[in-house]
This record gives C-alpha cells, structure tokens and sequence, in this order.
C-alpha cells in the first residue's frame, strides 16, 4: 500500500539564532525562532513522514513545553519520525519539499540540504526532491518575516 503525508511549518525570523534548514547552517544575519533549532525544512518533512503512516505531528512527540528539548536539532526530529516509519515495516520512497522565503537566496545550498537530509533519512539523494520560491512580497513571507516550508512524504506500508 502506497501512502503520502503532507507537511507544513512556519517560523518567524529572529536576531542571534542561526539559520538552519535541512540540518545545515546556512550564512544569514537572522535565524529562526523556535523551542528547537526551529529548521522549518526539517520540521515540514517529518510531519509529512508522520502523516505518511497515521501518526500525531511532532508538536506531540517533541512538544515544546519540555525544556529537555530545547535546542534540539530537528534532524534528531527527523530521525525519529524515520525510526516510527520502520517501526511500522514501511519504507520511504521519497520526499518533495519547498521552501518559501524571500531571504537568503537557498538556491546556493541545495546539494548540501539535499545530502543532509537524505543522510538522515537513509535515502539515495535522488529521492529528496527540493524547490524554493519566494512569496513576491505578500503577507508575512513577502515582508520577510519568516520561512515556510512545505513537504510531501511517499511511503511503502504492509497492507
């Protein structure tokens, strides 16, 4: 049986964090705002992989009213909604995500968020499709107050 699992995040922009997407620290004078390291990238996917096999999003299994979390890299995140898909004898077949954002350009770092997180994932890096575009000036993206991202998941379950 063949399933997908859609996912979204948002965070706003904030000054003296990094700016981290797909597990890689990218040059920008703002990070994001988060409980985590709030890589809105990595946060997408593993939604969609959550919702791929059924499964609550990961404000239930990392909530951010646990101060052990704070901080967290999301590729540890990310890690664990893949050992849930395993879990479940399922396996991924791929993963297409976008980014939105006005700033920074990401184009320039798209081979090394793709190793990234097909690392993380066990996956060839053929199978992590990813896109950026901008918001063309409307609504908080436009004003470039923040990134969003958007993911779909394609998983193998058993039947």
């Amino acid at each position: 049986m063949i399933t997908t699992g859609l996912g979204y995040d948002i965070h706003r922009f904030s000054e003296g964090r990094p700016l981290v997407l797909g597990g890689i620290v990218i040059p920008h004078h703002r990070g994001l705002q988060g409980h985590s390291d709030a890589d809105v990238l990595t946060h997408a996917i593993a939604d969609a992989l959550l919702g791929a096999i059924g499964e609550r999003d990961i404000g239930h299994h990392f909530p951010d009213t646990d101060e052990s979390l704070r901080g967290i890299c999301s590729l540890e995140i990310l890690s664990h909604a893949r050992e849930l898909v395993t879990a479940r004898r399922a396996t991924i077949n791929n993963i297409d995500a976008t980014l939105v954002a006005e700033e920074p350009k990401i184009g320039p770092h798209f081979d090394s968020i793709r190793q990234s997180l097909a690392l993380t994932l066990g996956l060839p890096v053929e199978r992590i499709g990813l896109k950026a575009t901008t918001n063309e000036g409307l609504g908080s993206i436009g004003r470039g107050e923040g990134i969003a991202a958007m993911a779909i998941a394609t998983v193998e379950r058993p039947a």
